[in-house]
């Protein structure tokens, strides 16, 4: 018996280890009123807590084992990132609601945890098939599980997620007591969504309507401008990088080699190894692989032209050579086909780098890795330019928490690491699907607005639009006087003035014409007939005639103000909550030293200490 709690133990770890983070974050701390193991070593602070680098650390490689865990792939580093701020913000967010609990005199008795845990089994353990009989979750099980030797390791942790989740209930229960909806507010959410306008539209464009000669700007228009909307050209964090690129593109050979092993696992298939058996072992098509390379049922044109090509002309339940595809080389069985319906599985071979083309990519890569990598000299790259004979090219300005676009490809973790980095270090080598990259930091800008003297042709250009903007308003005016003193419809008028009308459907608040909430608000500001003013809004200058209305039904608003008055409830108690967690952040003292633990390896190198291994 107890063997078969270990072995039902095993698929509760990973769950279980979300709890472990919660301990890390709530006990080690000391957050949970014990002393925890605090050193003087901090990675920051929550209001004048101090967060200790070490639990913090322990949390981070938890939730990384986890994930890794979960999803069978190696995360790299902007995954390692992400998972960094996800953590720190638990740290954050915990400690903050800590401080609420004990202000409000929020409490949780040991006995009213475990009666959760005895009657509430956490979500994910109710899903678990080890907890199941006959496909539903058996209580007893459960039960059973919790009083073995194997469960009672795992209270600990369910008591400290548990306490958590009452104290937290609570807290936000006493949060949203006081959310109430009107019957009024019901209707005006209601008519939002259900009541139509339909509307006439001339969209004046400010860029092609004004001779550049109509909106020259003076030098002190220029300053003006800056001065009076500064912050409309504050910059984030940039940076600047160069780059040198190995290809790993596929040569003659490596297709060759594909071919080659898709002939041979044709050969096995032909000579009476079962298809679903190799199609697990060889297809590089995960999805069908896992139900023994069968695609189920498709339709012409929903995959690749040269594997459909084949599935048309293929007899039926005949194994085929190899097929090459944009994806690699199949071997296709068609198992149906009845019109433009098709059923079949096939084996996929990709096209990769192999053999001796592999060999001498990875030498290269290796000296790429030694000569230029992980380097605070920023010569180095040029080196490694000069010595493997590439070119270094630039990126462009990378904007913080934006991805790198190099030789038309994304390349991860690129971005994460060079803002970590110092003006002119080179990164680790940096391996894709189509190539090797090495990066360097040629220049940092911080986050602020840049003086006028740096962007002096973008406030110019900005100061340039407003005087377009201004003079189209104008012309859109004297259009909209002529149509109503001349009693002519929008159509007409934009006739006169061989400007393009349209007319589309009917919309409403919720689902608006166009992103834009002036457009929205004046087109439902309008009686049918009646000109709208001119609207500076997306794409130009608008001007609108109301067309027709379509009143929302007060009777089906009626009949479902129950729902709706539920529905309402709901959103309005998250919005709330969130409300209420953004305004506990915004007002704490906060005090993030993660940059001062976390360095890039060559920064580490130059201070002679070794990297964090995670």
């Amino acid at each position: 018996m107890m063997q078969a709690f270990r072995n039902a133990a095993k698929p509760v770890v990973v769950v279980l280890m979300v709890a472990f983070v919660g301990w890390l974050v709530f006990d080690l701390s000391g957050l949970s009123g014990g002393g925890g193991f605090m050193t003087q070593t901090s990675v920051g602070k929550v209001e004048g807590r101090s967060i200790d680098s070490r639990v913090y650390q322990e949390a981070v490689q938890a939730t990384i084992t986890n994930q890794q865990q979960a999803s069978g792939d190696v995360i790299g580093i902007e995954g390692v990132a992400a998972i960094r701020d996800q953590v720190w913000e638990q740290f954050v967010t915990s400690t903050l609601l800590e401080r609420e609990f004990r202000r409000r005199g929020i409490r949780v008795n040991s006995a009213e945890i475990a009666d959760a845990i005895r009657s509430f089994p956490p979500p994910e353990l109710r899903e678990d098939p080890s907890m199941m009989t006959d496909g539903q979750f058996d209580v007893a099980k459960y039960q059973r599980w919790l009083a073995s030797a194997v469960g009672q390791q795992y209270i600990p942790l369910l008591e400290n997620r548990y306490r958590e989740e009452i104290l937290r209930s609570r807290l936000f229960r006493a949060i949203v007591a006081d959310v109430a909806v009107s019957d009024a507010a019901l209707w005006e959410r209601f008519r939002d969504e259900h009541e139509q306008v339909q509307v006439g539209l001339v969209r004046l464009d400010p860029a092609t309507s004004v001779p550049e000669s109509q909106v020259q700007v003076s030098p002190l228009e220029v300053e003006s401008w800056y001065r009076d909307h500064r912050e409309s050209f504050r910059q984030p964090r940039r940076a600047w990088l160069s780059y040198v690129s190995i290809p790993r593109v596929p040569l003659a050979s490596d297709t060759a080699a594909a071919r080659d092993r898709a002939l041979a696992i044709r050969e096995e298939i032909v000579n009476g190894a079962p298809f679903a058996e190799v199609a697990s072992r060889e297809s590089a098509d995960q999805v069908s692989a896992a139900q023994g390379g069968d695609l189920g049922e498709w339709t012409r044109g929903q995959f690749d032209p040269a594997f459909q090509e084949v599935a048309d002309r293929l007899p039926l339940n005949t194994v085929s050579e190899p097929v090459l595809s944009s994806f690699g080389f199949h071997v296709i069985e068609v198992t149906l086909r009845e019109g433009d319906r098709f059923q079949g599985r096939h084996v996929l071979v990709p096209v990769e780098v192999t053999g001796e083309h592999r060999e001498e990519l990875d030498a290269r890569a290796d000296s790429l890795e030694a000569l230029g990598a992980d380097r605070l000299d920023g010569a180095a790259l040029d080196t490694v330019a000069r010595a493997l004979g590439l070119t270094a090219l630039e990126t462009g300005q990378l904007v913080a928490n934006q991805r790198v676009v190099a030789a038309e490809e994304v390349v991860p973790d690129a971005g994460v690491w060079a803002f970590q980095a110092e003006s002119g270090e080179t990164s680790p080598v940096i391996e894709t699907e189509r190539a090797y990259y090495l990066f360097r930091v040629d220049s940092l800008g911080a986050e602020g607005v840049p003086p006028l003297a740096r962007i002096r042709s973008e406030v110019e250009d900005a100061a340039r639009q407003a005087k377009r903007v201004t003079e189209v308003t104008r012309m859109a005016n004297e259009i909209r006087q002529e149509a109503i003193s001349g009693n002519l419809t929008l159509s007409e008028v934009a006739t006169r003035h061989n400007l393009e009308y349209s007319e589309p459907g009917a919309f409403s608040r919720l689902a608006p014409l166009v992103q834009s909430p002036e457009l929205s608000g004046a087109a439902f500001g309008l009686a049918p007939g009646e000109f709208s003013a001119p609207v500076s809004a997306v794409g130009g200058v608008w001007l609108m005639q109301g067309l027709a209305r379509t009143d929302a039904d007060a009777g089906r608003f009626a009949a479902e103000l129950p729902s709706l008055r539920a529905r309402e409830l709901q959103t309005m108690r998250q919005l709330r909550i969130q409300e209420y967690l953004t305004s506990l952040r915004t007002g704490a003292k906060i005090t993030d030293r993660r940059s001062e633990l976390y360095r890039t390896d060559a920064q580490l190198e130059a201070l002679g200490t070794s990297p964090i291994p995670f």
